[in-house]
C-alpha cells in the first residue's frame, strides 16, 4: 500500500488530567505535565481521552485543555482531542470546537452504551469525519464501549480521505495485520503492554497511559523498531514491564497514573473525579509492590524516572471529588 504522511507522532501520550483536592482542574499542573511528557520524548499529546477523564470533564474544559495543550507544545508535539461522544451530533461540535482550538488531529471513540450496529458505526464514524477537516484515529476498545469495530468496517471506513488510523485496545494482532495489508490506515497500540508486539507487525506508534510516568522508553522503543533494532527494544520493553503492570492491573490505569505521579511530586494531587475513586489501601500496596521490582531490573536507567524520591500519599488520593460543574452533554 502507499506510504501516507502521519500527521499525528509516533510516541502519543494519553494525557492525565491533573485536578486539585477539590476536583477542579489544576491549570498550572496541566501545562508543567504536557511540557514534561514532550521533553521526555512524547511528539504526540492526546488530552480529553479516556485516561483524561473525558466523561466528567465539561465541554469547555475539554476545549481548553485543547488550548492549552497547543500553547505549551509549541509545534513540538502534535495535539490530538480524544474522547467524543455516544452521541453523533454532540461529538461533532465537540470535534469542531476542537479543531478552532488548534487540535492537530481527532481520536473518535466507538459510541458506548447504546451499542450500535456495525451500519451505526459506520454512520457515526462518517459523519464526525465528514465535519472535520483534521485527520482522523478511530478507537477500538470493546471492553469500554461494548462494540468492536469489525474487519469489514474498518475497511469500509479507510476509504473515508480523513479517516487515517486506528488505535487498537483489542489486541487482535491477525486483523491488524490484515487491514495493515489491504489499506493505509495507520495503526497506534493502545494497550501498553502490546506496544513492543504491535510495532512488530507494523503499527506506527502507541497511545499510552504510562508514558504520562515514562515517555523516554517509549521513544526508545519506537527508535529502536523505526532502525531495525530489535535488541534494544525488547530491553526497554523488558525494562517497563513492571511500571506497566503497576499501572495498568490493579485498577484504571487513571488513578495509578496521578497516583504514582503525585508520589513522584510531578502533580499536586491524585485527585480523580466520581465515580472513579483513588485505590484502597491493598490496591496501593499491590502498586507499590510492582514499582519496587522496576530499579531492580537491567536497564532500568532507560525509563528515566528516580523512585527513590517516589513518597505514595494514600491519604491524599482517597476518594473521588464532585467537581463545582457537572459534566455536560450539550
Amino acid at each position: 500500500m502507499a506510504n501516507v504522511e502521519n500527521p499525528f507522532g509516533q510516541v502519543l501520550v494519553a494525557l492525565v488530567t491533573p485536578f486539585q483536592a477539590d476536583g477542579e482542574v489544576d491549570w498550572v499542573a496541566v501545562e508543567q505535565h504536557i511540557d514534561n511528557c514532550i521533553v521526555s520524548g512524547a511528539d504526540g499529546i492526546v488530552v480529553t481521552g479516556t485516561t483524561g477523564e473525558t466523561s466528567t470533564l465539561t465541554d469547555p474544559e475539554k476545549i481548553k485543555l485543547v488550548e492549552v495543550a497547543k500553547s505549551v507544545s509549541g509545534g513540538r508535539a502534535k495535539v490530538i482531542t480524544g474522547g467524543g461522544s455516544n452521541e453523533t451530533a454532540h461529538a461533532i461540535e465537540l470535534y469542531k470546537a476542537s479543531e478552532k482550538a488548534g487540535a492537530d488531529g481527532v481520536m473518535i471513540v466507538t459510541p458506548y452504551y447504546n451499542k450500535p450496529t456495525q451500519a451505526g458505526l459506520l454512520t457515526h464514524f462518517r459523519m464526525v469525519a465528514d465535519a472535520t477537516d483534521l485527520p482522523v484515529i478511530l478507537y477500538d476498545i470493546p471492553g469500554r464501549t461494548g462494540v468492536p469495530i469489525k474487519y469489514e468496517t474498518i475497511l469500509r471506513l479507510a476509504k473515508h480521505p480523513n479517516i487515517l488510523a486506528v488505535k487498537d485496545a483489542k489486541g487482535d494482532f491477525s486483523e491488524v495485520s490484515r487491514v495493515l495489508n489491504q489499506t493505509d490506515l495507520m495503526y497506534f497500540s493502545g494497550d501498553d503492554a502490546n506496544v513492543l508486539p504491535h510495532l512488530a507487525i507494523g503499527a506506527t506508534g502507541l497511545i499510552g497511559v504510562t508514558a504520562n510516568i515514562a515517555a523516554a522508553p517509549y521513544r526508545v522503543i519506537v527508535d529502536a523498531v523505526n532502525a531495525g533494532d530489535l535488541h534494544t527494544a525488547r530491553d526497554a520493553h523488558q525494562s517497563l514491564e513492571p511500571l506497566v503492570r503497576a499501572v495498568m492491573t490493579h485498577v484504571p490505569g487513571t488513578v495509578a497514573a496521578k497516583y504514582i505521579l503525585h508520589g513522584l511530586g510531578r502533580i499536586g494531587s491524585p485527585r480523580v473525579r466520581l465515580p472513579l475513586v483513588g485505590p484502597e489501601e491493598w490496591e496501593a500496596a499491590l502498586i507499590e509492590d510492582e514499582l519496587s521490582l522496576v530499579s531492580s531490573l537491567p536497564n532500568a536507567d532507560v525509563l528515566g524516572i528516580d523512585l527513590s524520591n517516589f513518597r505514595p500519599d494514600r491519604n491524599a488520593a482517597a476518594g473521588g471529588a464532585l467537581p463545582k460543574i457537572a459534566g455536560t452533554t450539550r
